[in-house]
């Protein structure tokens, strides 16, 4: 059994969907704690050329709160139709935006003001149209102790799933000790994703935006490869 856990981030780029695709069981955090500068609520597109951010807002609140204690403002909507505008004019020349926009319209419309549970919505939609079928496990279901933070938390998930292999992104390498896992019976590897280059209406390519670029850009089936497009890398000496 293959696990990955991540936090919960909207429109996440293209090597956090290769890892849930790696994985048998995909963990999404709720109870993690927001932060300010994570990509919970925001993410960036291709304007006119030019990266550019979208941030949904959110309901002034302490940032200490777990992310499923936050929520979108109730005067966000505004600010949503103007982020649905943002990219229909960033897009409505692309090849896939008749396939993908109204299904991201309707992502960002969502009436739900819960921030865990409007981006997770999001996750499970972007799934079902890339037709990935990993399972998706909300942290908080799981019968552990979640007092537990970190490596500890993580290997705790792990067990309680009966992972054999859990895959976490390289950009976390120095948070985890193989030797911990191995006690557990677990091997542990990092994906190092490939970022795939891909026309953007003849630009310069510009990398790590929202999987939204990628969706405009790119049929299903090209994207189902980029999809396997990685390295994992694990501890030879453990």
């Amino acid at each position: 059994m293959t696990v990955a856990i991540m936090q919960p981030y909207l429109f996440p780029y293209i090597g956090y969907w290769q890892l849930i695709n790696a994985v048998d069981i995909f963990v999404v955090y709720d109870n993690i704690q927001f932060t300010k500068k994570g990509w919970f609520h925001r993410n960036n597109i291709l304007l006119n050329g030019k990266k550019t951010l979208f941030s949904i807002p959110l309901k002034k609140d302490s940032d200490s709160l777990y992310v499923i204690d936050r929520f979108i403002s109730t005067e966000a909507d505004k600010e949503i139709n103007k982020i649905i505008r943002q990219i229909e004019n960033a897009y409505k020349k692309a090849p896939y935006f008749v396939d993908v926009f109204s299904m991201i319209k309707e992502i960002i419309q969502n009436d739900e003001r819960n921030l865990f549970k409007y981006i997770y919505n999001s996750i499970i939609q972007i799934c079902k149209y890339l037709e990935i079928d990993t399972k998706i496990i909300i942290s908080s279901t799981i019968d552990i102790d979640h007092t537990l933070k970190s490596q500890n938390k993580v290997i705790a998930l792990n067990k309680a799933l009966n992972a054999t292999k859990y895959i976490n992104p390289i950009g976390g390498i120095e948070l985890y000790e193989f030797e911990e896992f191995k006690k557990e019976n677990i091997e542990l590897t990092f994906l190092e994703s490939n970022i795939p280059e891909y026309n953007q209406f003849g630009n310069e390519f510009t990398p790590y935006l929202s999987i939204i670029d990628i969706m405009m850009f790119n049929s299903k089936d090209d994207i189902k490869k980029m999809l396997i497009e990685y390295k994992l890398e694990g501890n030879s000496n453990v």
